[in-house]
C-alpha cells in the first residue's frame, strides 16, 4: 500500500488537520492541541492530480511486475554470471548504449549497455522497442560461429546490479537507469575497419590488404546468408579488426532472420550511402541489400575514402533511387575489382551476385602484380618505363 507521503508528493494533495485547525462559524480559526496521528489528517479530493497519480502508480507496478517476471523466469542459455564480468572504462558511445571494454572469467571483452528503458526515461513504445532490440539481437547472435563473426560471449537482460565505472556514470542531475541489459562479446583491439581506412587515408592500403579485408568481409557474409540471416546495417564502422588485422562483423542490433515472405521486410534500415535502393525506396527485399552494402564497402576499402562526402542525405537518397548514382571509381583501379564492385551495386537486385560468388570472384584475383589505389601526391607515370602501379 502506498504510504501518505508517497502520496502527498505525487498527488500534491492539501492537507487540512481536523484537531490543529478548526473554523468557527462566524469564520475565525481556533487553534487546537495534542499531536496528530495519520489517521487525523484528511485529503481535499479537488487538490489532488489523479492523472499524475494514475501515472507514477502505473510506473510502480510495471516495474514491480516486470522484476517478479524476471524472477521466475528460467535462465536462458546465453546468460551471464555477472559476478565473473568486470566492466572497466567506455570505449565507444551509441544512440542505443554504451561500449565499455573489460573482462569476464579473465576474458578480454567489450561489454555493449543499454537503458533498459525503466525509471521514466523512456516511453512505454521505447521500451518495447529496446527490450525486443535486445532479445532479436541476443537471439541472432548467440548461435553464430564464424571466424569472421564477432564471437558472442554472453548476455545480462534487465540487471538491477550492473557494476559500472563510476566515470561513465551521467552528470549530476541525469538519472541513470536502475536496470540495463548488456551484451558480452570478445574484444577487438583493431577498433573499426572505418578507422583504419581513415589511419590510411592518405597512403591507401596495399592491394594483398584490400582483397585480405574484402575476403574475411565477404566470408562473414557468406556465412551470415547460409544462416539465413540478413545484417541490414553493412557498413565500415560495423566491422572490426583484431591484433592481426583479421575483419569481423559486429553490431547484429538489426539483424534479423530473413522472412519466407519478402514484403515482411521493408523500411528503410541501415546507413544512408550504403543502403541499397530497394530499401531506400521502400520495397521488399532479402539478402541481396547486403550484397550492394558490400560493394560500396569494397570500394571504401579500396579508396581509403568514404563514399559522397559532398551530398547531403536527401540528394544521396534521390540520386542512388533515381539517377542509378554510385561512387566512383578510380581509373587505376584493376578491372577484376571494379567489375565485383559494379555486379555487387547493380540497381537490380536480382543480378546482384550472391555473396559466396563473390568469394570466389575475389579468391580469383591476382595480388602479385599490385594493383593497389595510388595516393593524390603521387603522379603516375608511363607503364612502359615504370613499375608496375600501386603498392
Amino acid at each position: 500500500m502506498m504510504d501518505l507521503k508517497t502520496t502527498e508528493e505525487i498527488g500534491g494533495a492539501m492537507i487540512a488537520e481536523k484537531s490543529d485547525c478548526k473554523e468557527s462559524s462566524t469564520g475565525s480559526k481556533l487553534k487546537g492541541t495534542g499531536s496528530l496521528s495519520n489517521k487525523d489528517k484528511i485529503f481535499r479530493a479537488d487538490k489532488i492530480d489523479l492523472k499524475s497519480l494514475d501515472i507514477q502508480l502505473e510506473k510502480h507496478l510495471s516495474r514491480v511486475w516486470s522484476r517478479n517476471m524476471d524472477s521466475q523466469r528460467p535462465k536462458e542459455e546465453w546468460e551471464i554470471d555477472l559476478s565473473k564480468l568486470d566492466i572497466k572504462h567506455v570505449v565507444a558511445h551509441g544512440t542505443y548504449g554504451t561500449v565499455y571494454q573489460g573482462t569476464y572469467d579473465n576474458q578480454d571483452v567489450a561489454v555493449k549497455v543499454l537503458d533498459w528503458g525503466e525509471d521514466g526515461i523512456a516511453t512505454t513504445a521505447e521500451t518495447a522497442a529496446l527490450r525486443a532490440s535486445f532479445r532479436q539481437e541476443v537471439a541472432v547472435w548467440h548461435k553464430l560461429d564464424n571466424p569472421n563473426v564477432t564471437k558472442f560471449i554472453g548476455a545480462s537482460m534487465g540487471t538491477s546490479n550492473l557494476k559500472l565505472p563510476t566515470q561513465s556514470l551521467p552528470l549530476a542531475g541525469d538519472r541513470f537507469p536502475t536496470r540495463a541489459c548488456c551484451v558480452v562479446v570478445e574484444y577487438l583491439p583493431g577498433g573499426t575497419l572505418k578507422q583504419y581506412l581513415i589511419r590510411n587515408r592518405r597512403k591507401k592500403l596495399a592491394f594483398k590488404i584490400v582483397i585480405q579485408l574484402a575476403l574475411d568481409l565477404s566470408r562473414g557474409l557468406s556465412y551470415l546468408h547460409s544462416q539465413k540471416i540478413v545484417h541490414r546495417d553493412v557498413k565500415s564502422e560495423n566491422m572490426l579488426l583484431d591484433a592481426h588485422r583479421t575483419l569481423k562483423i559486429a553490431d547484429f542490433g538489426v539483424a534479423r532472420v530473413e522472412a519466407q515472405n519478402l514484403r515482411e521486410m521493408t523500411g528503410e534500415t541501415g546507413t544512408l550511402g550504403y543502403m541499397a535502393p530497394e530499401v531506400l525506396d521502400g520495397k521488399p527485399y532479402n539478402r541481396r541489400c547486403d550484397v550492394y552494402s558490400f560493394g560500396i564497402c569494397l570500394w571504401e576499402i579500396y579508396c581509403c575514402d568514404m563514399p559522397y562526402p559532398d551530398l547531403s542525405f536527401a540528394e544521396v537518397s534521390s540520386a542512388v533511387v533515381r539517377q542509378n548514382l554510385r561512387p566512383e571509381i578510380p581509373r587505376c583501379c584493376p578491372s577484376s575489382l571494379a567489375n565485383i564492385m559494379r555486379k555487387c551495386w547493380d540497381a537490380n537486385a536480382e543480378k546482384r551476385p550472391d555473396m559466396d560468388e563473390v568469394v570466389k570472384m575475389l579468391e580469383a584475383i591476382d595480388t602479385s602484380r599490385g594493383g593497389g589505389m595510388i595516393p593524390e601526391d603521387q603522379t603516375p607515370v608511363c607503364f612502359c618505363f615504370s613499375n608496375v602501379r600501386g603498392p
